[in-house]
């Protein structure tokens, strides 16, 4: 008979799987790339920070948690990119800076980090439903 997965092994499948795609939605060329390149990146990395803290605090009382404040921190960074420090700016210099912090301001952005976070806490739920305790 084979055993279930654990929480953490559930999760770190999914941000396997998540994290690619979240990549390669920044690179991507063709028919739909101005959505894909900016929107469904957003939509991932939410999905990819509800999953990355959930690794670290796998909780039940976490999984209504993590997806808020994934949201809050977003939004301040999105917030943050209207300003332009010289530290921030060579920090957003780089490949990793950009895809973290990112570069440019957008009220675009933010319906998507609520999708995003709203389709992480369904995620978490699912993880949480089919792991072993």
């Amino acid at each position: 008979m084979l055993q279930k997965a654990t929480i953490r092994q559930l999760t770190i499948l999914s941000l396997i799987v998540v994290t690619p795609l979240g990549l390669l939605s920044k690179f991507y060329k063709g028919p739909g790339d101005w959505w894909l390149n900016d929107y469904a990146g957003d939509v991932l990395y939410e999905i990819f920070w509800c999953l990355f803290v959930f690794l670290l605090i796998p909780k039940r009382q976490a999984l209504i948690k993590i997806p808020i404040w994934v949201l809050i921190i977003t939004c301040i960074l999105e917030f943050l990119q209207l300003w332009h420090p010289p530290l921030l700016q060579l920090i957003r210099s780089s490949i990793l800076g950009k895809l973290l912090l990112g570069t440019t301001f957008a009220w675009w952005d933010f319906p998507h980090y609520l999708i995003g976070c709203f389709i992480g806490w369904l995620w978490l739920r699912l993880l949480w439903r089919f792991h072993d305790d």
